[in-house]
């Protein structure tokens, strides 16, 4: 009866797969010695699941009556292990743009915290799910061969993805990408550099940093320069990173969204003259640009002259702050510069007063221009722009003018007293050459000197019977050569002193006395 019992009882349970999974089973109901990435995403279009099914007879020992059964099918399916860091290339309001032809985003390597990029990374080659391979893993629209770089099409819409390989160590803890968009060649569109760190990794949870290497927002919809986001392993076909491209329309010059200009009315100057300047200030970008502000540095020797800013913007006069700084100039105009399709320009004038201090300067002044654009609000820059006036000297002079004395010093404290009488036809020459002669009180002056530190030395065989007088006060004067330092229009004093010979102090007592 037992016997009967338990055969009568006993269960009989079946299993069925595809012979092509049988990995696969294994690795469900075993160890598996497989690397993580050889069961994911196979090569056939549509991949067999695995399928298990039970079949079970019972006897019932009292009735006598037999009862059969299936099971339900479990189906499951083989894991997905390629990451897939997919994305958008926008404009910069956020849209579409216009072309997408031969564009190029690419992962590098990072070389140094500058920004350097090396080579591009060696992804794991996959294939569309019409191409199946025995050696290939099936790919992800709209990059289906994972190449890297990877060139847009129009179709695609700005998407891109690349699939990134756990088991090469892709996604590791510390390991960093430089995400590199490239325009076309031959535009004047801007491209991107995007530094992505990978933080940690939980399980199927990877985290990353991604931060802007060109100083610009990374979104179109936020100025963030840095941001912190994860993806997930086990759903990389809805988890995607989108970066939107600054500056970036190919019908309009966008690289430069602000333009500035400056010029003046004449290329030389004299000190008194009045010098005019003007800006043009030009909208590049595809956006209305508010709170335009322009910095303009006047050179040394430049005063602006008051009341003198005018502005107009398509011959109509617009209003301008002006916020000075010493020589730094600040204007404020009351508008808003219109977008690049009015082919509109905001000129502004004003007047500036050239000094004698100018001819001490190089007459060089520099202006820069910034605003804010109205789709995104980033800030736009350009500049700085250069204008030189050269500065004639006029009647004035940047030479400067020497003048001293020698004289019979007895007290020897180096300046001439009531009492010291001057030295005539003493003779002195400078560094270049000129000679000088003192006069019956023994004076000279010397005009039409040029800047810089000049050296002057008296001769001693023209002062006959006289020495070098020693200074009690200051050791650089017991010299027979002096330095001076001349300024541009300067005035500049060298005496000499000295004594008869018979009565000058010897070397040991010019260096004993105080």
């Amino acid at each position: 009866m037992k016997k009967r019992s338990w055969a009568t009882r006993h269960l009989t349970k079946q299993y069925f797969w595809c012979d092509s999974f049988k990995w696969a089973a294994i690795l469900l109901f075993g160890v598996s010695q497989f690397p993580e990435l050889s069961f994911a995403q196979q090569v056939t279009p549509t991949p067999s699941p695995i399928k298990n099914t039970a079949t079970y007879s019972y006897t019932d020992p009292v009735t006598g009556n037999v009862f059969t059964g299936l099971s339900s099918q479990l189906q499951v399916q083989p894991q997905k292990i390629l990451i897939d860091p997919f994305g958008v290339l926008t404009a910069c309001d956020g849209g579409l743009l216009p072309d997408f032809s031969d564009f190029s985003i690419g992962l590098y390597e990072l070389l140094n915290a500058t920004g350097d990029i090396g080579s591009p990374i060696s992804l794991t080659a996959t294939v569309p799910p019409s191409q199946p391979s025995a050696n290939k893993f099936v790919g992800l629209a709209p990059n289906f061969y994972n190449a890297n770089p990877f060139f847009l099409t129009n179709s695609d819409q700005g998407r891109y993805n690349f699939l990134l390989d756990p088991s090469r160590g892709q996604v590791d803890t510390g390991r960093e990408y430089v995400l590199v968009v490239k325009p076309p060649a031959k535009s004047q569109l801007s491209g991107r550099r995007i530094k992505i760190t990978i933080n940690s990794r939980n399980g199927n949870i990877v985290s990353y940093t991604a931060t802007s290497l060109d100083g610009n927002p990374i979104s179109s919809t936020g100025g963030e320069t840095s941001i912190n986001g994860q993806f997930d392993i086990s759903n990389a076909e809805t988890v995607g990173l989108s970066l939107a491209v600054v500056n970036l329309k190919l019908n309009i010059c966008e690289t430069q969204a602000i333009q500035i200009i400056k010029t003046g009315d004449r290329a030389a100057a004299e000190p008194g003259d009045i010098a005019v300047y003007r800006l043009a200030v030009r909208n590049l970008s595809s956006a209305e640009i508010s709170q335009p502000e322009i910095r303009d540095d006047l050179p040394i020797g430049f005063q602006y002259v008051n009341n003198s800013v005018r502005a107009e913007l398509g011959g109509v006069a617009v209003a301008v702050t002006l916020v000075q700084n010493g020589r730094s100039l600040i204007f404020q105009p009351n508008i808003t510069l219109p977008k690049s399709s009015s082919n509109l320009a905001l000129n502004i004038a004003y007047a500036a007063q050239v000094t004698n201090d100018a001819i001490r300067g190089t007459g060089i002044n520099r202006a820069t221009i910034s605003g804010v654009r109205s789709d995104n609000k980033q800030v736009v820059r350009d500049g700085p722009v250069f204008h030189q006036l050269r500065i004639r000297p006029g009647i004035l002079s940047d030479c400067g003018t020497l003048i001293g004395r020698v004289f019979v010093d007895k007290n020897f404290d180096g300046e001439q007293q009531p009492g010291e009488p001057g030295v005539p036809n003493a003779v002195i020459f400078m560094d270049d050459g000129t000679r000088i002669v003192t006069d019956a009180n023994g004076l000279y002056s010397l005009s039409n000197v040029l800047s810089g530190s000049r050296t002057l030395a008296l001769d001693l065989t023209s002062v006959s019977g006289y020495t070098l007088a020693p200074n009690l006060y200051f050791i650089e004067r017991n010299s027979q050569s002096r330095l001076v330092r001349l300024a541009p229009g300067g005035l500049g004093r060298v005496n000499f002193a000295v004594t008869p010979a018979a009565r000058g102090l010897s070397n040991n007592q010019q260096g004993g006395t105080k």
